[in-house]
């Protein structure tokens, strides 16, 4: 469906993994991989290499990394420097501003805000893209923070770091004026629920982009 719409990366995510720290749905993703030709990248659960080099082997483009990221900084740049861009760190904020870990069910504390995570992932692991989440908006339908993601992207701008957002999308109106931050370093956007509850379409998605 979405490939047909025009879609040439489609992000999925393993629920099941995420909570349970293994991913659980491999095949599923192994057969979305068969039938399509976009681009597939896979998150959720991925806590070690051995993992990441089965999702390549069945074909995933990009591998998302967010608890593993955080929590073993020597294995990350390891990972970094063998896989290079086939792996993402995934940051996922909760509402207090630290970052969420393991399926969002824990707080890696108030110290650890995105910005002394990019810090780290840009000086010490030489990561200069994230996938940031907004923990409170993703899946609500209640739109993005442009405010605060613009802010964002102007502090991470201080360690040449770019993301992809993700969190809250619900109109075409709001992609619109998302796309006036892509020069800011805004790379791209999840779209999941809006999509899958017909709130627009990825063609009208596309569109909007393509002529922004």
């Amino acid at each position: 469906k979405w490939q047909g719409q025009g879609a040439e990366l489609i992000h999925l995510v393993d629920l099941d993994g995420a909570f349970s720290g293994k991913p659980k749905n491999i095949s599923v993703a192994e057969e979305i991989v068969k039938a399509v030709d976009a681009r597939i990248e896979f998150g959720g659960g991925v806590r070690g290499q051995e993992t990441i080099d089965k999702l390549l082997d069945i074909g995933v483009w990009r591998v998302v990394l967010g608890t593993l990221a955080f929590e073993d900084r020597v294995l990350l740049k390891n990972i970094k420097q063998k896989y290079k861009d086939k792996i993402i760190v995934s940051v996922d904020i909760n509402i207090d501003g630290a970052v969420a870990l393991k399926g969002w069910n824990e707080s890696a504390g108030r110290q650890n805000t995105l910005f002394d995570f990019a810090k780290v992932l840009s000086s010490d692991i030489g990561i200069h893209k994230i996938i940031y989440t907004d923990t409170q908006r993703d899946g609500t339908l209640s739109g993005p923070r442009i405010a605060l993601l613009a802010n964002y992207l102007n502090l991470l701008s201080k360690y040449k770091i770019s993301m992809i957002a993700a969190g809250g999308v619900a109109s075409l109106r709001e992609l619109k004026s998302l796309a006036k931050l892509e020069g800011q370093g805004l790379e791209g956007i999840i779209i999941g629920k809006a999509l899958y509850e017909e709130k627009f379409s990825l063609k009208e998605a596309l569109q909007l982009f393509n002529h922004a």
